[in-house]
């Protein structure tokens, strides 16, 4: 995850620092500074007396607005922010490491391109989580040929226990393929609830709806899973 993110994060130049460094340098002037830089960190005219109030620290969706805008620090700045907890959804909804840290970087890579998109009707790190899971997702799905490799003709005695994993793969594929069949919202509540472990009311604060709708969703989705599970299935 660090080498995903560390190109990402801001550089100590980001202009959501420039206030700190400021004031930090303002009040750490020499003698001989002091004179030169007066003008540029004078208060301005009538101020004086007044205590000026602190820079508020930019809000998620100031951040994701800035980007937008072309911001160059400011996406870099909001994956700090999240990086552990994206980090931590896209390795519950993979396979494994490797295909967990592609899959976020698919998805961050799809988050900075569609930013403009973001309708502020949810959290801005529900934002982010649902486009996490829906790569991993797309990818677990991409990545079904790749996984169900044939065996060799060469092969001599298979061990019990390759048999065993390629049966649970199977029954994985079998299982992916289903979520597949589901509409996205009801894909992506089964997904928070069932594969990543998470209550019903933390599912739907990450996914920004009420709980009532998260319990419906995976009712339905659930539905939908034994019909398709209980039809024969060939490879």
């Amino acid at each position: 995850m660090h080498f995903l993110c560390h190109t990402l994060l801001p550089n100590p130049g980001s202009r959501y620092d420039l206030a700190n460094s400021r004031r930090s340098r303002g009040c750490n002037l020499s003698a001989n500074e002091h004179g030169g830089a007066a003008a540029q960190f004078a208060p301005p005219r009538g101020a004086v007396g007044r205590t000026l109030s602190p820079v508020p620290e930019p809000s998620d969706r100031d951040l994701l607005a800035a980007h937008a805008r072309g911001e160059r620090h400011a996406f870099a700045e909001l994956l700090q922010r999240h990086r552990d907890h994206l980090w931590q959804t896209a390795l519950r909804a993979s396979y494994g490491p490797e295909d967990a840290a592609d899959s976020l970087q698919d998805a961050l890579l799809s988050a900075h391109r569609s930013a403009g998109t973001f309708r502020g009707d949810s959290e801005v790190r529900s934002w982010l989580h649902r486009i996490v899971v829906n790569a991993c997702l797309d990818r677990i799905r991409r990545n079904k040929l790749r996984q169900a490799v044939p065996l060799s003709d060469e092969s001599v005695a298979e061990p019990i226990y390759a048999r065993d994993e390629f049966a649970q793969l199977e029954t994985a594929l079998i299982v992916d393929a289903a979520l597949f069949t589901l509409p996205a919202e009801q894909r992506t509540a089964l997904v928070a609830v069932e594969m990543e472990g998470y209550s019903v009311a933390d599912a739907a604060a990450l996914l920004g709806v009420p709980e009532g709708t998260v319990k419906s969703r995976c009712a339905r989705g659930r539905r939908k899973l034994l019909e398709y599970m209980s039809r024969p299935h060939t490879a």
